[in-house]
């Protein structure tokens, strides 16, 4: 085990969030043995040398809070990574897939560890807080990807991602391949259905704007472009 703790930090001087921040990824080393729990969080605070009151005070809204840091520890790692997929050259779908085959990755030691999270997600009670963090995981993807939409689209691009990641995420979990080929085909599916949606939608929409119109016919007469 190494302390990755703040460089030249001492635990006792550290912010409850540089608590969170030094903890969360050591985290799901543990959770797959004892589960989201006071028990994983004690041994990840001993990981880097922080009292355990301290990592009980950073985590005092417990096993929600911790499944929260381990995800925003995903998420820099994720953007930490970007630069190494060259997403520059891609078409668009491929490269939400490189970017959701990435996250993925990162997790792929601690699949236990995201089993159990989700399990705790899908808790009615957290329902409203796991469409929350499903959301994140979406945007965060698309921004990466490049999109810089503020209409209606940067909301309906966001909740289809979203329904897509989550779907991958449970074919992930059961996914025996080490090459994770049926998730890969599956996202690849996915992705490719929301992309002919959405060509429909932009076809049909220049087909309205295209259609005849009668009173924009009268104002052509009326005003004539000169």
């Amino acid at each position: 085990m190494t302390d990755s703790s703040p460089s030249g930090s001492n635990p006792d001087e550290m912010t409850l969030d540089e608590i969170r921040q030094a903890i969360a990824p050591s985290l799901p080393e543990h959770v797959a043995f004892d589960g989201w729990s006071d028990q994983a969080l004690a041994l990840a605070a001993y990981q880097h040398k922080i009292p355990i009151e301290r990592a009980r005070l950073a985590f005092h809204d417990g096993r929600i809070q911790m499944i929260d840091a381990w995800f925003d520890s995903v998420d820099k790692a994720l953007i930490e990574k970007v630069e190494s997929l060259s997403l520059d050259d891609m078409r668009v779908r491929d490269k939400i897939q490189a970017l959701i085959m990435a996250r993925l990755e990162i997790m792929q030691p601690y699949r236990e560890a995201l089993r159990r999270a989700l399990s705790i997600l899908v808790m009615p009670s957290h329902v409203p807080h796991s469409s929350q963090l499903s959301w994140h995981a979406a945007d965060l993807i698309w921004k990466l990807a490049g999109d810089k939409s503020t209409d209606f689209s940067y909301y309906t691009r966001r909740l289809s991602l979203d329904a897509i990641y989550m779907a991958t995420l449970y074919v992930y979990l059961d996914d025996k391949d080490p090459e994770l080929a049926n998730t890969r085909q599956f996202l690849a599916r996915r992705i490719g259905n929301f992309m002919k949606v959405h060509k429909i939608k932009s076809w049909f929409k220049r087909s309205e704007d295209s259609k005849f119109s009668f009173s924009r016919l009268l104002g052509r007469l009326r005003y004539p472009s000169k």
